[in-house]
């Protein structure tokens, strides 16, 4: 997979089967698109693209409403580069580009730059100034410019359509599992290892002390988790305690991660953390020994998880 900065895609002679959008967090209903333009490209002998935008449109559009971002635009590559495809162009949304009309964007991009001769979207796909452009407007387009529309119906889990929506409610509400059932794969954020001020360690419980430096991403909920915690030399069970921490009064909030069976220096370090499930909510306790009895629970409780 090739990433572009946005200026489009060498000519090589090859069709281009393409699709377009902001595709936060790459959920289920994102790669049954992106499979899909996968199988049309190979059955052409041509290209699979994806032009996807960086920032979120609301950034820019409307600030005060921009979501917090599921996938950073490192995570989006990290995940896409398993996608199969030949070309992601991240094509950076301004100002001036959020007031393009539909078949200006279409002219000048989908087709002047990236040269589209297929272009597949999802059901519910919207896009040019003020998402006035529909699927309707993409066939418009298509029979008059030489592109066939092809449209993926939703992916539906539970009873309702996967979307970014859905899976950011489910993240802020602390439903990890049922965010992971959206994504098709576990929620997940990365934290640079920082020194913290020991007392995890003094209480029989070391941890890695987190600093998440993605402003825009969208963490859970304050509470302790079972987690997966990823470093380089591998993956490792663990516990998370996320937020403030009640029972040590003027202690600040804190992202901690416990890794079960660990030995080692992590500082500097950076940990990819994937959430796995939701344990309890943050509370205070009416001593040290109590909070301390409290986490041998929820570090077997997350072992059981874990191992199951």
């Amino acid at each position: 997979m090739r990433v572009s900065g946005g200026a489009g895609v060498p000519r090589d002679g090859r069709s281009a089967v393409v699709t377009v959008g902001t595709f936060d967090g790459v959920h289920r209903g994102h790669w049954e698109v992106l499979r899909e333009i996968r199988r049309r490209a190979d059955a052409r002998r041509g290209r699979a693209i994806l032009v996807t935008f960086h920032p979120h449109p609301l950034e820019v559009v409307n600030p005060a409403m921009a979501p917090p971002l599921l996938t950073t635009p490192r995570e989006k590559k990290e995940i896409l580069a398993e996608s199969g495809l030949d070309y992601v162009v991240f094509v950076r949304f301004t100002s001036a580009l959020s007031t393009w009309s539909p078949e200006r964007f279409v002219e000048e991009i989908l087709v002047g730059r990236i040269g589209v001769e297929e272009l597949v979207v999802g059901y519910d796909h919207g896009f040019g100034r003020g998402r006035s452009g529909d699927v309707e407007t993409l066939r418009g387009l298509g029979g008059r410019l030489g592109f066939d529309v092809d449209v993926v119906p939703p992916v539906v889990v539970g009873e309702e359509a996967v979307s970014s929506t859905r899976i950011r409610r489910a993240v802020a509400d602390g439903r990890i599992v049922e965010a992971a059932r959206g994504l098709g794969r576990p929620y997940s954020f990365r934290g640079a290892v920082v020194q913290g001020e020991g007392r995890g360690r003094g209480l029989g419980f070391p941890t890695a002390n987190l600093r998440v430096e993605a402003r825009e991403k969208l963490l859970p909920p304050p509470g302790v988790y079972a987690v997966r915690a990823i470093l380089r030399r591998g993956t490792y069970p663990a516990a998370m305690h996320l937020g403030p921490r009640p029972t040590f009064e003027g202690a600040p909030p804190s992202v901690e991660v416990h890794l079960l069976d660990f030995q080692g220096d992590l500082y500097g370090e950076e940990v990819r953390v994937d959430l796995v499930d939701r344990l309890r909510d943050v509370t205070p306790f009416e001593s040290v020994d109590a909070l301390v009895a409290q986490l041998h629970r929820d570090v077997e409780q997350a072992r059981i998880i874990l191992s199951g």
